[in-house]
Parts: C-alpha cells; structure tokens; sequence
C-alpha cells in the first residue's frame, strides 16, 4: 500500500498533514506499506466472504428495493490513542448521567422546566414524550439503559457529540464483528500490538439488563423482543440474543397474565419473564395503550411494567430526550444537574423555534445541514452545500410549517481516514457510534462502531443508506509488551 499519494483536505484519523503516520498508527501504516497489492485485494476479500459467511447484513432503503445487503467492511481500522480515549469515556459517562436525570425530572416533578433551562414549549410538542410513564421510577432510576452516541471530529481535530440515540440504538453487533473480522485478517498485528479488547460487550450488556430484575434473588429470565425478521436490524437481534444466552421473542410469544406478570409461552407451559430488552418502538409495544393495531407488541406489558413486574431497556418514554432539538440543550443539562462543564462538546447547532436562530437557518440554509427533530438512519435530512435550489425551497418551506421541528447545524469538515480502493488508499468520512449501558455504574465500550460513507465525499455515514463499517482500534502506546487484545 502506497501512502506517498494519499492527500486529504480534513482532520486525517491515520495520517498527519506532513504525510507522517500518526503514533497510534505508525505500526499499522507500516504493516500496511509491506503488503503487495494481491496481499491487501486477499485479505480485503477475506473479510467480505467471512461478512457474507456471518451474515452481517442491513437493510438499505435508500435505493427503493429495501434488499439485506451485507455490510461493507473496509479493512484499515481506525485508530484512536487510548489517552485521547479516556477523556472521550469521561465525556460520554458525563453526558448520560444528565440524560438519565433529565429524563427521570421530565416524568416527576419537571423542575428543570419551572426554573426556566428547558422550554415548557418543547416539552408540549415532543413526539417523544409518554403521558403513561409521569410518576413511574423505573428500577435504579435509570431510564436509558443503552445508548448509542455519534461522534465527529472537525477539520481542527476537535471531538464533538453529534446525536443521542435512546430509543432503540442499534449497530453494537457490526463493532463486534467488526473486530472477529479483523483479526482473522490482521492476526500478526494483534499479537504484536496493544489494541484494547471490545468482546465483553454481550455480558456487560446481560448485566445491565439482570440488574433490572423484579426477582433479585433468583436468575433472571430476560428476553429480547424483536419486531422479526424483516426489521432492517434482525441480525443484530438474534446476534445479541444468543451471545448473550437470553430468549429471542415475538410480540405474540409473550403475554400479560391476570396477576399483571409477564409470561413467555413455551413448550413446557408459561414461564415468567422479568426483564424484556425491547427493540420495538414505544408506540408498538402494548396495544391496550399506545396504537391499538400493533401486532409487534405485548397487551398489557404497560401495565406489567408500571406494576413492577417486569423491568423494560430502554425504559418506554426515554425517547423523550433523544430529539435532536432537545440534544442542543445537553450542556445546559449537565450544568444544572451535574454542576460540571460538559467534557465533550456539542455540535453548535440553531434551533428553528427560535426566531433569530429560525431566520439565520433560512438566510444561510445553503450552508447548513437541516435536521428534522426524530428522524433516524440519515432520512430527512438537507445537506445544503450538495442541495439543488429546488430542494432548499422545500425544505424551507417545512421549516416555516413546523419551526419546532427542525434544527441546522454547521457543515462541518468531518475528518477522514483511508479506505481500500483499487487505486490505493483513498480517505473517506467517518463518524463513531460509542455504546453506552447504564445502571449502578456506567460501561462504556471500548472505541465503538465506525462508519463509513463509502461514495467519496459523501458526509452520510449511516448504513440504512449505504454507508459502511471500519474496526475500531484504541491503541495503548504506554503499553509496550504487545499483548493480545
């Protein structure tokens, strides 16, 4: 691999501007530099039969055809120095004990809305927000129990928290495998490198979900509801269910019994379940109280759960802070809960229901990308430097309809790092999607998910449109014994 060509215009996760591997790097450039080109096009194909073999595969719904792809997989991992890594935990930790907070004063007493930090008109208008769950503590007081959180670094190097996805946060399962993959590929750099491990996840992940239960003093029974086979991220489902040992269910595999338990019906007759990790969204998981139609959900686990017989992650209603208008207020939150200055910085963002903020976006909008309030996967989204004068119309034209449902936030020069490509090593944008699990104390995965928009220059990471997947490396440099991640 020739790096003599390799030219960015960004903040580069590999290479510095003087062309120089950065220290973190410098080893994996180095291996990198003595493969001959059939070497790397192998170990590149190497990877993407073990994806094919694995199953690793997303539903893109981009191109129209919503067909399981399986997930591009470049093999040049990104690397991040384990000191740069430990502030970017702290910052991480920091950022869901206030969320969590928030959350739990949102469902009480709402004091963060009387003393004036948090708009009562935000509130009002939230999709998000659950009048079932006022009054419910959940157990441990924590509501968001997983949370994926993207990152983004700037031309000038700076990490910036980009989003907070506590609803149903998806893609632990692609940073798994993500590091099988690699290191069937890259085995001689494990061996001889010190590259912090990622594969207690699953069990980090069933603690978290047996801290929950109603029943301490037995084994907990915990299942995983799915919505089934054809939700875009059933991989993930069914990859986390059995690594974690736990049941993989249906809506119509569970039900609510007289004694407001529930149970899991099996061959051998009903068997009581106390923790549900559900991936079905709030508004389909009990058709008694949210859409009466809903065939994916459970009657009745609503009330199983506000009569604490039954412990749900996330908890429903925690999608109230995950708005992309609320994330805009986070520092304020940390400051008025935490009393601390917020480690990791937001993304500036101009909120629309703000009538200074509201004209700004409408004046610069071409240089600007806008965000609807709880869209995901990338949807909905205008990126103005690559928006035709047709769509900027439209979308200002929404943002006047319904200002409390957009935000912009300044087009930023993401930072890259390099891809495999027939002509070389070639940079493309990347974000990163850290897992977070909260319950006594907080776990935070080491590195996490990198994203990769495969079209070049393309700031859309996300997979639902075709983005794709790198490993992520926190590398030790103190560490100079080399042992196996």
């Amino acid at each position: 691999m020739d790096w003599a060509k390799y030219r960015t215009t960004t903040f580069d996760e590999l290479i510095q501007a003087d062309g120089r591997p950065r220290p973190a790097a410098r080893r994996l450039v180095e291996y990198l530099a003595g493969l001959s080109g059939r070497e790397l096009a192998e170990r590149q194909l190497a990877a993407d039969v073990v994806a094919r073999v694995q199953g690793i595969t997303f539903t893109v719904y981009s191109d129209g055809r919503n067909v399981d792809r399986t997930l591009p997989f470049d093999l040049i991992p990104r690397i991040i120095p384990l000191s740069e890594w430990q502030r970017t935990e702290a910052g991480l930790k920091q950022r869901m004990r206030a969320l969590n907070l928030f959350i739990g004063d949102i469902y009480g007493r709402q004091q963060i809305v009387k003393d004036k930090v948090f708009p009562a008109m935000l509130l009002k208008d939230s999709v998000n927000f659950r009048e079932q769950c006022v009054g419910i503590t959940p157990p441990l007081g924590v509501w968001a129990h997983i949370c994926g959180s993207d990152l983004v670094r700037d031309g000038d190097g700076t990490l910036y928290a980009l989003e907070d996805n506590l609803r149903i946060p998806s893609g632990v399962s692609y940073m798994l495998e993500n590091r099988m993959v690699a290191k069937r590929v890259f085995p001689e750099l494990f061996e001889t490198s010190s590259i912090l491990p990622v594969d207690e996840y699953p069990s980090q992940l069933y603690d978290t979900l047996a801290a929950l239960s109603p029943r301490p003093g037995d084994t907990p029974v915990i299942a995983l509801l799915t919505p089934g086979v054809f939700n875009s991220a059933y991989f993930e489902h069914a990859y986390l269910a059995q690594a974690m040992g736990i049941e993989l269910v249906e809506g119509s595999d569970l039900f609510v019994a007289d004694d407001d338990c529930t149970y899991m019906r099996t061959v051998y007759g009903p068997k009581r379940v106390d923790v549900v990790y559900r991936r079905v969204d709030d508004l389909f998981i009990d058709p008694e109280v949210f859409h009466p139609d809903s065939v994916l959900g459970v009657p009745g686990l609503i009330r199983s759960w506000r009569a604490g017989r039954v412990a749900l992650a996330n908890a429903p209603g925690a999608g109230v802070a995950d708005d992309k208008v609320v994330f805009a207020y986070v520092p304020k939150m940390i400051k008025y809960y935490l009393d601390e200055d917020p480690i990791l910085p937001n993304v500036p963002s101009y909120l629309c229901h703000n009538a200074k903020e509201r004209r700004y976006v409408l004046e610069n909008i071409e240089k600007l990308v806008v965000k609807p309030a709880n869209e995901s996967g990338g949807y909905g989204m205008l990126i103005g430097p690559r928006s035709t004068r047709r769509q900027r119309e439209k979308f200002k034209a929404l943002i006047e309809a319904n200002p409390r449902n957009y935000m912009a936030q300044p087009t930023l020069a993401l930072s890259t790092a390099p891809i495999v490509t027939k002509q070389g090593p070639s940079p493309r944008h990347i974000d990163l999607r850290p897992f977070v699990l909260s319950r006594q104390d907080t776990y935070v995965t080491t590195g996490g998910l990198t994203r990769v928009a495969m079209v070049k220059g393309s700031l859309v990471v996300n997979s639902s449109q075709g983005g794709g997947a790198k490993d992520t490396w926190v590398v030790d440099l103190a560490d100079d014994d080399g042992e196996n991640a």
